[in-house]
């Protein structure tokens, strides 16, 4: 714990929980979680909120969050992990090592996610493949799949083999991707990600695209009182401690 620190290694320690690859820039409650493990000091709460309003990456980068009007019907709850799943593409970025889509893949009942980066053109076949190299080796086959009516959930080969596998596919109504709300706000979170750690090279997203699901994974989530790491694993993350100027005498030249 850091007692009686000056003003400027107070910036430093709240740079590191909410600047760092391993802030990203998150929200004010769940930046204030992280210091909380480290250090405290008098008014921390306060100096979170300051240093979050004056941070000119977030003004730049996000947008209102403010949730639209009107009566929500949410999906039954489930209650086991990875068994009821959903999943999500986020496209229309710029290629990035040959890719220019990430595929999203979370757990609905503890909010663990996977995003795979893929590339135009794919199809059924090779996003099934990719089910099978990133998500089936972890967590095996799901009950139900929630998702959008994208072509690829659509497709016969994909209703085919989900429907041999005994796997439930549940599809959103045609333009109501609030359907799927909690795949649609983890989009909005990854997209945040992205755009407040490369948005000067936005060509060099698919190099973050680890640490953002390292990021998202440990963060605080409010509807779980708990990290996903925490509820996946049965323990708190590890911590990775900070960097700060002139802590080590090594030196790259």
């Amino acid at each position: 714990m850091v007692v009686g620190v000056d003003d400027s290694l107070k910036t430093k320690l709240l740079h590191w929980v909410h600047s760092s690859p391993l802030g990203g820039h998150s929200g004010r409650d769940a930046t204030l979680k992280k210091p909380k493990q480290l250090f405290y000091w008098k008014d921390l709460h306060k100096s979170v909120q300051n240093f979050l309003t004056q941070c000119t990456i977030c003004q730049a980068y996000k947008y209102d969050t403010s949730a639209s009007p009107g009566l929500l019907q949410p999906l039954p709850i489930p209650k086991e992990v990875w068994v009821d799943i959903s999943m999500d593409f986020v496209e229309g970025l710029p290629k990035s090592q040959g890719k220019d889509v990430i595929w999203v893949v979370v757990d609905r009942l503890r909010k663990y996610a996977h995003f795979v980066a893929l590339s135009h053109p794919y199809s059924a076949e090779t996003v099934a493949q990719d089910y099978l190299d990133n998500i089936f080796k972890l967590h095996g086959i799901p009950r139900s799949i929630v998702s959008d009516r994208d072509t690829i959930f659509l497709s016969s080969f994909w209703q085919s083999l989900f429907s041999a596998l005994g796997v439930k596919l549940l599809l959103s109504s045609a333009y109501h991707p609030q359907t799927d709300g909690q795949t649609e706000v983890l989009n909005m979170c990854l997209e945040n990600y992205l755009r407040c750690m490369c948005a000067q090279n936005p060509q060099e997203w698919c190099n973050w695209l680890s640490l953002a699901e390292w990021w998202y994974n440990t963060s605080y989530q409010f509807a779980i009182q708990l990290t996903p790491y925490e509820v996946l694993y049965n323990q708190s993350p590890p911590i990775h401690l900070p960097y700060l100027p002139r802590e080590s005498n090594q030196y790259c030249s």
